[in-house]
């Protein structure tokens, strides 16, 4: 019948766009060259905003404190207020290392509670900048574990480029996986997010025109070139945000070649759902359309299509279409998982390989659900959003 066969063409080109998007990804992983350093690395002030309590997060802080930059260093814990659970680690281990004359210029902010206008971390963030000293400035999120190479890198991909106003890595999970939540997080991660941006930066000569900013620098002539950090008030994804005016402005959003590590683990089934939740909340307001969203939302139309196309083959007695259409969901699949371990070089248990075809399979709910209740809980706040998903 005519439906069968325009359905059996349809299903193709969505199917030779997975692979070709695949193929466009896995050479971006591939290529990322690294800067070259400079002579002198100026000073550098860490800011890092921490609500809550994260998983791992004294082995974070330790490595907080190891941080292997080649110029001198400040770092500003910021939060809330001395009720933060995380507070006491952080005393601790300055207690620790003054003991062992261990110097570090590092002192603790309290910036109170966010404004209306604002998110938690975007109003620790502008207490942080106003108290910072440094040339550049650093911004990392108490969830990320750095090593000894990712500011010295960052930091040279950023001073490598004179147009250059920010620079950040793409991150990668590479705790193994002990919860579904876990393998969900890490396939969200590593075989959708990430090499997605990185394809995109490929494109765009190793830039994006945002911020993904689990860890950023700037240059602070950047920062006022844009209207300070307040530019970003009423937006519920200010890093993106921030990514977006500096590209109005004429700065480059360079992406590091060096990835840096984000620990999520022991992970429910609910908590992953809710941070899925977020990151589609985040996109819808903060990507832009053809280069970051369109592709995703192509392979989503892939996957869907292809999975009702292979009932309607199966209803109909039509092999040919049942057999072609039942391709598209599983390479959707085979590619997120194989992305995911080139991203995190650890190839994926067979016993959770399913889990990429459950995120696509939720997240037509997952979207339904952001429209319908307009409101996000992110690190013990909730946020009420408009049609456009900023702050309502």
């Amino acid at each position: 019948m005519n439906y069968e066969y325009g359905l059996t063409l349809l299903v193709s080109a969505l199917l030779v766009w997975v692979w070709l998007f695949y193929l466009w990804q896995r050479r971006a992983i591939r290529q990322r060259p690294y800067p070259v350093e400079p002579a002198i690395y100026p000073s550098l002030s860490i800011i890092r905003p921490i609500k809550g309590l994260d998983s791992g997060v004294e082995e974070n802080l330790q490595a907080a404190f190891d941080h292997g930059y080649r110029g001198k260093v400040e770092t500003l814990f910021v939060f809330d207020d001395q009720n933060e659970p995380t507070l006491p680690l952080v005393e601790k281990i300055l207690d620790e290392r003054s003991r062992t004359h261990q110097a570090h210029d590092v002192r603790i902010i309290f910036s109170g509670q966010p404004p209306a206008n604002r998110t938690g971390k975007l109003n620790a963030m502008i207490h942080g900048l106003e108290a910072a000293r440094g040339e550049l400035i650093a911004f990392v999120d108490s969830d990320i574990r750095q090593d000894r190479e990712d500011l010295p890198v960052l930091v040279a991909t950023l001073l490598a480029d004179d147009r250059a106003g920010s620079a950040f890595p793409t991150v990668i999970s590479t705790q193994p996986p002990r919860t579904v939540g876990d393998v969900g997080y890490a396939l969200m991660i590593n075989g959708l997010y990430e090499p997605a941006a990185l394809a995109t930066a490929h494109l765009l000569g190793g830039a994006l025109p945002f911020i993904m900013g689990h860890i950023m620098v700037f240059k602070r002539e950047a920062i006022q070139a844009i209207g300070g950090l307040e530019a970003a008030e009423g937006q519920l994804v200010d890093d993106m945000f921030i990514g977006r005016r500096l590209n109005e402005f004429g700065y480059r959003n360079k992406i590091s070649p060096k990835p840096a590590t984000i620990i999520q683990q022991d992970l429910s089934v609910n908590e992953f759902v809710q941070i899925l939740i977020r990151w589609i909340a985040f996109s819808m307001s903060g990507l832009p359309l053809l280069t970051c969203k369109l592709p995703h939302w192509l392979t989503g139309m892939a996957f869907w299509l292809g999975f009702i196309a292979a009932l309607i083959g199966l209803g109909a007695g039509n092999l040919p279409l049942t057999l072609l259409a039942t391709c598209a969901p599983l390479s959707v699949a085979a590619t997120i998982n194989d992305l995911h371990q080139r991203m995190a070089h650890d190839k994926l248990p067979w016993k959770y390989a399913w889990g990429s075809l459950i995120i696509w399979l939720a997240a037509p709910l997952i979207y339904f659900q952001i429209w319908i209740r307009r409101e996000i809980n992110w690190r013990g706040r909730r946020y009420r959003l408009d049609m456009h998903s900023r702050l309502s």
